[in-house]
């Protein structure tokens, strides 16, 4: 499982020209998942994205999380995540989960995440737009491994 995190100060995700999911203050998520993905490796990666500490304090130093700064994430599924160009400039995307699976543990992991705080989505396996007011800019890629 890989999430690439994006501070953001406002976000959107629209699907044929209709929002429909976002947020203002937050965490955009990208999230892909591979073969061998569990929920240990879900539980895991909700506790570190909750947790980490990349809002300012009173001070100016990223010391608070979001649920600190009372923020919202957009969730977006994103199988290139996996994406291998080892083999020339056309990417293979064999180590993503197929999206059966992956959309059941993306499910899941934005369930976790919405026992915390407020958890916007797009739309697993759709052509997706998603506008991103990048604070910082501030982006962190994490991964249990």
């Amino acid at each position: 499982m890989r999430i690439l995190v994006q501070r953001s100060l406002n976000s959107k995700v629209t699907v044929n020209n209709k929002k429909v999911g976002e947020i203002t203050k937050g965490l955009v998520l990208f999230v892909g998942f591979t073969e061998g993905d569990s929920e240990k490796e879900i539980d895991y990666l909700v506790k570190k994205v909750l947790n980490l500490r990349i809002f300012e304090d009173e001070n100016n130093i990223m010391n608070k999380s979001i649920l600190e700064v009372g923020g919202e994430i957009l969730s977006i599924s994103q199988f290139t995540l996996y994406a291998d160009t080892k083999k020339g400039n056309r990417p293979s995307y064999a180590a993503a989960l197929n999206g059966i699976e992956a959309e059941k543990l993306y499910k899941i992991f934005n369930e976790k995440l919405s026992h915390h705080i407020k958890v916007e989505t797009g739309i697993f396996g759709a052509d997706m737009q998603v506008s991103i007011c990048n604070d910082g800019p501030i982006t962190i890629a994490l991964e249990r491994g």
